[in-house]
């Protein structure tokens, strides 16, 4: 399969003559050719992330490279089933990595044969909502692990839950989007934590949160709070606009899969207004917030009663 491929890895060029000889197109990170049986792919950690684009090496000994589509969630045609047919179509893949000189060949890789790629959430470009990205698994097969960018865990085949302290507030978002800057009602979301943290110490309950990693994902969920005296699930928003309170119930019914849970509350600013309150209710989830100087909660087994959150 090498035929007349003459690059080895630590060797650097142009693109621009690297498609002259070898194909492939000039533009975007997958360039399957039609003149030499290769897939050429570039990875540029800086200007990636900007794209929503982490790749990688993980610590399973693979490249961890993200397939191709900025706008939407991927769908495998075109560049990514290239990547994921190249042994079926009889094609190498070539990956090389942004220089100050143009691009450097790091080797030649195969997609793994048991687990080829996994989907993760990333940002669109220009930080974009959220969508759907394939990670192909590439295992070097001349090429060796370099000193370049890591990936932060390679998927388990099964979940994984570990406690963490309440003081550790990494948000999915964080996970999803490291550059981004978190928004008013995050750091809103993370100043209530904190109080109702330190409200529940004095009345002897010590909070911890939870990290989850779904089987086959490398991105960890974050629950907000959970009190393991009441096997309480707490999720926290800056907010009581509807979109806030129902994503918070989605993520309640989300955690709940992995944690040991007895109830569930919603811990906001304010009180959500009757319609919203309502639906917390029908699904038997508390609500709790500051009043004053004091913190209250609308218990779904004493419907009609508002009252301090006092254990």
């Amino acid at each position: 399969m090498e035929g007349d491929w003459e690059l080895r890895p630590g060797d650097t060029c142009v693109r621009r003559d690297l498609h002259e000889k070898y194909g492939g197109r000039r533009q975007g990170g997958i360039g399957p050719s039609r003149v030499t049986p290769n897939v050429l792919l570039f990875t540029d950690p800086h200007k990636g992330h900007q794209h929503g684009y982490y790749d990688g090496w993980g610590d399973d000994g693979c490249y961890h490279y993200a397939g191709e589509g900025q706008i939407g969630d991927q769908k495998m045609t075109q560049g990514n089933l290239a990547v994921l047919n190249h042994r079926h179509d009889g094609r190498a893949l070539r990956l090389f990595r942004a220089v100050p000189q143009g691009v450097q060949y790091i080797g030649r890789f195969e997609v793994d044969e048991q687990h080829p790629f996994y989907v993760t959430d990333a940002p669109e470009t220009n930080d974009g909502p959220i969508r759907s990205v394939f990670m192909f698994r590439l295992r070097p097969v001349d090429a060796a692990l370099t000193d370049g960018a890591r990936i932060p865990r390679t998927p388990s085949a099964a979940p994984t839950v570990r406690e963490v302290p309440p003081e550790e507030q990494r948000s999915e978002q964080s996970v999803i989007d490291p550059g981004r800057a978190p928004y008013e009602a995050e750091r809103r979301e993370a100043t209530l934590v904190r109080a109702y943290v330190d409200y529940m110490g004095s009345q002897g309950h010590a909070l911890h949160r939870h990290q989850i990693t779904p089987a086959e994902e490398n991105k960890p969920l974050y629950t907000d709070l959970y009190d393991p005296d009441r096997k309480e699930l707490i999720e926290a928003k800056g907010t009581v606009a509807r979109e806030a309170v129902r994503m918070a119930i989605g993520q309640l019914l989300d955690y709940r899969r992995y944690v040991d849970v007895e109830c569930m509350a919603l811990l906001v600013p304010s009180r959500p207004r009757v319609d919203l309150m309502d639906l917390c209710r029908s699904l038997d989830i508390d609500v709790i917030w500051p009043e004053d100087t004091i913190w209250r909660r609308a218990s779904t087994y004493e419907p009609d009663k508002t009252h301090a959150s006092n254990p």
